[in-house]
């Protein structure tokens, strides 16, 4: 009989380095050692922030593209994640606040931006605006997906043009930025919201921090792109603790209920 634990039992955290038991991470997933936040699956930040939840219809590709091993890489991702793509979206109801939500998975190719991907955003927001229902977004990606080229930069602007007409119709919007929120899409529809706050934590930028002090060989702060970075400079509404985000969320959407 082995003494080895089972797979899965166990997992190191990546900040502390000490060995956690799963139960131990809780539906939160928050080291209980030293407080470190493991990302969160598109199903598991669903649960954090709703009570029910009805998916939209899922877009999906009429014509897959030919970037070799992209379909093999895609394949991969569905299996893992157990989604279709790195953005799902849904009507939701939490305490008794009915509003869009959006996740974006950075477990599915690190909830890279591109075609579909796009068309779902837009999707959602359209449907947010036609229901006349309040937009919330949870936001990870690591910016556009390389193996759709410009097509995947193109759905910065159609997104954005998306949001600006929700923006005009008088929805409420909220974007919840989370680990991590880069490149393409930090620089695009993440700070479109009405209101824009982090998980804490977070790592908010365009590129990644080595690639900026490789190129301007100057060493850069210890909070760089850092969500209370970005907080104390004026670019946040606010921090949020993963435990409060529900309540949060609670409370934004009653207090810009329409009329």
């Amino acid at each position: 009989m082995s003494h080895l634990p089972i797979a899965g039992t166990w997992r190191q955290c990546p900040h502390c380095q000490r060995h956690v038991h799963q139960l131990e991470w809780g539906q939160l997933q928050i080291c209980p050692h030293c407080g470190y936040y493991l990302r969160l699956t598109t199903a598991q930040r669903i649960q954090q922030l709703t009570e029910t939840f009805q998916s939209l219809p899922e877009i999906t590709a009429a014509t897959p593209f030919a970037f070799p091993g992209y379909q093999e890489k895609l394949a991969k991702a569905q299996q893992k994640t157990g989604t279709t793509e790195a953005f799902t979206a849904g009507i939701a109801t939490l305490n008794q606040q009915h509003f869009l939500l959006g996740v974006m998975d950075s477990h599915f190719m690190m909830g890279t931006l591109n075609t579909i991907v796009g068309a779902r955003l837009r999707q959602a927001i359209t449907a947010a605006q036609t229901q006349r229902l309040p937009l919330v977004l949870v936001i990870a990606s690591g910016g556009a997906r390389m193996q759709e080229g410009i097509l995947s930069l193109l759905q910065m602007n159609t997104v954005l043009a998306a949001y600006d007409a929700l923006n005009a119709a008088g929805n409420f919007t909220l974007n919840i930025l989370t680990d991590p929120t880069m490149g393409g899409v930090s620089a695009s529809f993440a700070f479109a919201a009405d209101t824009v706050i982090a998980e804490t934590g977070a790592t908010i930028g365009f590129a990644g921090k080595r690639v900026i002090e490789e190129t301007s060989r100057e060493p850069l702060p210890p909070d760089f792109q850092s969500a209370a970075s970005l907080y104390a400079h004026g670019q946040l509404d606010a921090v949020v603790a993963r435990p409060d985000l529900a309540a949060t969320v609670t409370q934004l959407l009653q207090l810009h209920q329409r009329k």
